[in-house]
């Protein structure tokens, strides 16, 4: 099963800016609430971080899923390192927006649970299609459980992106990568295509930064930012970060990021 894209993370990149991704998780993992040998489908599971605590920790069996070639690989390193065996834990390249599409035998349900942290924001082209196919892999009564960005999450850093591609004739809405829904959007969403919604809302946070904004829009604004030479994209980078900096960083050089969170538990009618 391919991705059917173009890979642009980098592994590297991901651990340096985007180390808060797996790292503030308890309360998403609290309300999925994983047992002893369920059946957990993890989709984007980036470097495997997260996947493999549902492993180690709660004893789940673990699919875990990313579009990206090169964090599946790291995460398959890292499983590897710690020795976790294949019948419990394994990591393919998956594309969630094609999983209606793309889910054959390998990945044929039912799961018990289908997990998502930080990612379904990506999924812009077509957000029913991802909960199509979520639908797909559950057993009546499964749940979904997700966090990924919501309504205004990162608007400063966004508008400060669309504001800098629109001074180079693009347009920076239509070519923004992100999909960030208000909590009735997405309700409305999962309740047209078969789910009963149990829990769903908006959470903000300011989490602070390695370095400065620059890192987040180099890891997260690639699929923006391929659409620009390098040059052009490194002043586009430095124009956002000089725009930003007397709004997300203070006056010891420490830089956040003006986060807002969707976070939902959902069962999958029969």
């Amino acid at each position: 099963m391919s991705a059917q894209q173009s890979d642009f993370w980098s592994p590297s990149h991901y651990s340096t800016h985007a180390a808060f991704v797996p790292v503030l998780t308890s309360n998403i993992v609290t309300l999925l609430d994983p047992k002893q040998d369920e059946r957990i489908f993890d989709l984007g599971c980036g470097d495997g971080v997260l996947t493999q605590e549902l492993v180690t920790r709660f004893g789940a069996r673990v699919v875990g899923t990313d579009s990206s070639p090169a964090m599946i690989e790291a995460a398959r390193a890292k499983a590897a390192a710690a020795g976790i065996d294949e019948s419990r834990l394994r990591y393919d390249v998956v594309d969630g927006q094609r999983l209606e599409e793309d889910i054959g035998d390998s990945y044929k349900g039912p799961y018990d649970a289908v997990f998502s942290n930080a990612v379904i924001q990506r999924m812009k082209k077509d957000p029913e299609a991802v909960v199509r196919g979520v639908r797909q892999l559950l057993r009546p009564g499964g749940r979904f459980v997700a966090e990924f960005g919501g309504h205004l999450c990162v608007a400063s850093v966004r508008s400060a992106l669309i504001a800098a591609v629109g001074r180079r004739g693009k347009d920076g809405v239509e070519l923004s990568p992100w999909f960030f829904p208000t909590a009735d959007e997405y309700k409305t969403i999962l309740e047209r295509n078969g789910f009963e919604v149990e829990s769903i809302g908006l959470f903000p946070r300011r989490l602070p930064l390695p370095a400065d904004v620059g890192g987040w829009v180099d890891t997260f604004g690639a699929p923006l930012l391929k659409h620009f030479s390098e040059a052009e994209a490194a002043q586009i980078r430095h124009e956002v970060v000089e725009q930003l900096r007397p709004v997300l960083c203070d006056k010891n050089g420490k830089w956040v990021a003006d986060c807002v969170r969707l976070r939902v538990r959902a069962i999958r009618k029969p």
